[in-house]
């Protein structure tokens, strides 16, 4: 039995990991894929922190992160975050982060959306990544074990407690049974469902979520999906906010510019997709930074653009379009990063924290998942000094995810749903997108209840046991589903605009709509309400 596993091994999953590790702590990380593959390596642009206190504050930075959410994130919870973020700051710096530096050798800042300071940290544009190696080098020197390539099925409740957790393992084709006294899920979020449409990667397929709502946890806010203003035309990878940041333009059709590019990426997304709606296209002007700055602060950036665009940035338009991007709902949890089940805990981008709210400021994403992953450890590691060794063996979800398996390779296949998932992406980016409408909405949710009445048509195609990632696909596409049903029914409900939730048939805020929605499974069956925002 380990003390506490964590699912999930991006930038949350592994501070989390760093946070439990004590002496005589017995922690094991679980990953769908590899560390060095999560999500976190896509964030670019940087990490929010008020290091100099000349010409900004916490007070300021939490009032701007407020501001964002729209009157839904709590404004203690905040704050909270932003007053911690110095020393998150100072600690990535500590353990090797190799943050950009300015000519006084103090870490530098950059300018995001939504605020007029200057308060992001960066390392060039690979800041993810280089926190997520620097997080992954500290575990492997501390000794955490760690479980890549295998997939969370299901979380073992025994009276209202998580103890552990079925997993499947990719390589051998076989289930283990992992019992923990205390268990944190860090799994990522949800805006892979709009794929080919998103800049999430393929592995962002919403399993931590939907395991964890089948648990019997409550889901929180799930409607708010932020769009990225700039992702690459076609192929959808993400350009940083850090582009803007550092000067860049948007330009239309015409060559105009058309809106503030630093606004709020919910305004920004919404101007550009206005265009792009009317058959115009829209482009990113990098030109006038010049080739230093740009092999400088923006050299991934420059590198993808070339790649995937074949466009030198330093001499051409970029042309680009918006792009679901980063997923503000989440599992419900309180600042100790607790459920509402005990001895289970969520931090990162699954979790629903009440911070972002409505609308998330670029930078307060990394901030979040280190600040927070610290505080998911600690406090699962202390609750193992409490919690008794009381674990029946042999669970009952053990043998119902074997059966379930096993079904699966029953299945017909005579619906591809590899082609229902490329559907489903573009279902959701035209009905469930930037702009949305109840006849759209309802349209899109007939859609994929028909798809999840179909599940047992579509099946696998490959029927071998061993490294079958046609069936973990299938398995991905059945947990994109059911969430997907959440944020429709979520979206419909809300009948109001509010941040990255735009509704042309509602296009204005309503205080009656000041609420948190929520979604939980009670007696095998969903509910969806709204609570007050605390």
């Amino acid at each position: 039995m380990y003390d506490v596993i964590i699912i999930g091994s991006g930038a949350a999953g592994l501070t989390a990991a760093l946070s439990a590790q004590q002496k005589d702590t017995k922690v094991l990380v679980i990953s769908k894929t590899y560390p060095t593959h999560s999500q976190t390596v896509q964030a670019q642009g940087g990490i929010n922190a008020v290091l100099y206190e000349d010409d900004d504050s916490v007070d300021i930075h939490t009032e701007d992160t407020y501001k964002a959410s729209r009157g839904l994130a709590n404004k203690d919870n905040i704050n909270f975050m932003c007053k911690n973020a110095k020393d998150t700051i100072n600690w990535l710096d500590s353990i090797g982060v190799p943050f950009t530096r300015n000519n006084s050798n103090q870490i530098a800042q950059r300018k995001f959306g939504g605020t007029k300071k200057l308060r992001t940290c960066y390392s060039s544009d690979y800041t993810g990544l280089k926190i997520v190696h620097t997080l992954y080098d500290q575990c492997i020197k501390e000794n955490i074990n760690f479980l890549n390539e295998h997939m969370l099925l299901e979380l073992i409740i025994e009276n209202d407690t998580c103890k552990g957790a079925i997993i499947f393992d990719i390589q051998e084709g076989t289930i283990k049974e992992i019992l923990s006294k205390s268990t944190i899920i860090a799994s990522g979020g949800y805006a892979g469902i709009y794929s080919n449409h998103t800049t999430n990667s393929f592995s962002n397929t919403a399993d931590g979520l939907n395991c964890t709502l089948k648990a019997g946890a409550i889901l929180s806010n799930m409607e708010f999906v932020q769009f990225h203003p700039t992702a690459l035309e076609n192929s959808n990878i993400l350009v940083s906010e850090s582009a803007r940041g550092e000067g860049g333009f948007l330009l239309d059709e015409n060559k105009q510019r058309f809106i503030d590019e630093l606004k709020p990426r919910d305004e920004v997304a919404r101007a550009i997709y206005k265009r792009i709606n009317q058959d115009q296209k829209v482009y990113l002007d990098l030109r006038h930074l010049g080739l230093d700055k740009i092999n400088e602060t923006m050299p991934q950036e420059k590198r993808l653009a070339l790649e995937f665009s074949n466009v030198k940035i330093e001499e051409e338009l970029l042309p680009i379009n918006p792009a679901a991007h980063y997923s503000m709902g989440g599992i419900k949890t309180d600042i100790d990063s607790k459920t509402n089940i005990k001895s289970l805990y969520a931090c990162g981008e699954v979790a629903q924290a009440s911070i972002h709210g409505a609308n998330r400021l670029g930078g307060n994403s990394l901030l979040e998942i280190v600040t927070l992953g610290k505080i998911a450890g600690t406090n699962a590691s202390k609750n193992n000094i409490k919690s008794s060794n009381n674990i029946n063996k042999e669970t009952a979800s053990f043998t119902k995810q074997k059966n379930f398996i096993n079904e699966v390779y029953s299945y017909t296949n005579e619906i591809n749903f590899y082609y229902e998932k490329e559907k489903l992406g573009k279902l959701f980016f035209n009905n469930v997108g930037v702009f949305r409408n109840d006849e759209n909405l309802t349209l899109a949710l007939i859609d994929v209840l028909a798809m999840k009445q179909k599940i047992k048509q579509m099946g696998i195609q490959d029927k071998s046991r061993i490294y079958n990632k046609n069936l973990i696909e299938f398995i991905e596409f059945i947990n994109m589903i059911d969430i997907a049903e959440i944020i429709i029914k979520t979206a419909i409900q809300r009948k109001e605009s509010r941040g990255a939730h735009y509704r042309d048939d509602y296009p204005f805020e309503l205080n009656a709509y000041q609420k948190n929605s929520f979604a939980k499974i009670l007696n095998n069956e969903l509910q969806i309400d709204f609570e007050d925002v605390i």
